[in-house]
């Protein structure tokens, strides 16, 4: 099967959504050069937008090139120096990469783990280590459906740093990073941002740009440059590189979208869209396997009933229905489906869509 062949599938899986048709048309538009203002111009109005999209004034506020795992290694290539301690919640396969990255560093990192489809325990992450550098934790944890409280540890965290994951969060849920004390928060352009994959949206509190280490294992994510010229020039958040200027161009149509329906109001959407699949699926015997007090609206993971092929069905989604899901992951891998409600999917027609089809699927077998 061809690209072409599967470009209307509806993409329901825990990665990249099905992009905004205006962020479609943004990315058949002519570049512009690097050098043209119209550049600096469109850099600066992403950083106002995601500025309101992460409920934030933070001055070093922009995308930067790649996945989200980019920003996750722009917070520790920029805070962590070796020996550091660093704790971080493990609650899934996310929370385990926030390990990976921080020890790639240097750091000394104090793992606190909760089971997974559990979210977790507040008071064990801020009692792990008597003066930890950074506390990090994702916010939304892809690989299970969990949220994480992270406005509670960021309201409790002392003198430490609060490193969000917000991959999965960020445009989809409820999140105020200055309301909430987060010093750094990062996501990705795809999922409920609703743009393709290639940048990661991050922003960086004033008190985390002050604890900037120098590092010489980086270059691209060295962030010390930019802060140091936004000192003087609000405008001067300009890469070092070539910035991937299409990229850009998607990236600031689909924040464009969210903020002319209203941050808040995308967030609500999400939040009923996931209500109608999770009442759904229940309603049909499924079970859903993130607590119920801590489930995410936005990826929604259940146990493949016993009567469908967690394998062969999930392929037939695909080949008879156009919905591509994920499977589960890691230790969930065999038995369970994620479900994403991102961006432009987020809506109870989606929902329901993929309910009908699920009742297709059941009644075949």
């Amino acid at each position: 099967m061809t690209i072409t062949e599967t470009a209307g599938r509806l993409l329901l899986g825990a990665g990249p959504t099905n992009p905004y048709p205006e962020v479609v048309e943004a990315l058949a538009t002519p570049m512009i050069g690097v050098t043209d203002p119209a550049q600096i111009d469109l850099q600066q109005r992403i950083t106002e937008r995601l500025r309101v999209a992460f409920v934030t004034t933070n001055v070093l506020t922009l995308a930067v090139p790649g996945p989200g795992s980019a920003g996750m290694e722009v917070a520790f290539a920029n805070l962590v120096e070796p020996g550091v301690p660093v704790v971080i919640g493990v609650n899934g396969w996310f929370g385990e990469r926030l390990c990976l990255v921080a020890e790639a560093y240097g750091a000394a990192v104090i793992r606190v783990r909760s089971p997974w489809g559990r979210s977790l325990d507040v008071d064990a992450l801020l009692s792990a280590h008597p003066s930890p550098a950074i506390i990090a934790l994702t916010h939304a944890e892809t690989s299970t459906g969990v949220e994480n409280d992270v406005r509670a540890v960021a309201a409790a965290k002392g003198d430490a740093l609060v490193v969000a994951d917000c991959v999965t969060s960020f445009g989809g849920q409820e999140l105020r990073v200055d309301d909430w004390g987060i010093d750094v928060a990062f996501s990705g352009s795809q999922k409920c941002v609703g743009a393709p994959p290639g940048l990661a949206p991050v922003t960086l509190s004033p008190r985390a740009v002050e604890r900037f280490v120098p590092n010489p294992h980086t270059w691209m994510y060295d962030l010390a440059p930019i802060a140091r010229a936004l000192g003087d020039d609000e405008r001067a958040h300009r890469y070092g590189f070539t910035p991937p200027l299409t990229m850009l161009a998607a990236l600031d149509a689909a924040l464009g979208v969210m903020l002319a329906e209203g941050v808040e109001q995308v967030w609500a959407r999400h939040a009923e869209a996931g209500r109608v699949l999770q009442d759904g699926l229940q309603a049909r015997g499924a079970r859903l396997l993130a607590e119920p007090s801590h489930r995410l609206a936005q990826i929604t993971t259940f146990a493949v009933p016993d009567d469908l092929d967690p394998i062969e069905d999930r392929a037939r989604l695909r080949t008879e229905f156009g919905i591509e899901i994920s499977p589960g992951i890691a230790e969930w891998g065999a038995t369970a489906w994620r479900v994403g409600l991102l961006g432009p999917n987020a809506t109870v027609a989606t929902a329901e869509r993929f309910l009908t089809a699920f009742d297709q699927l059941r009644r075949a077998r």
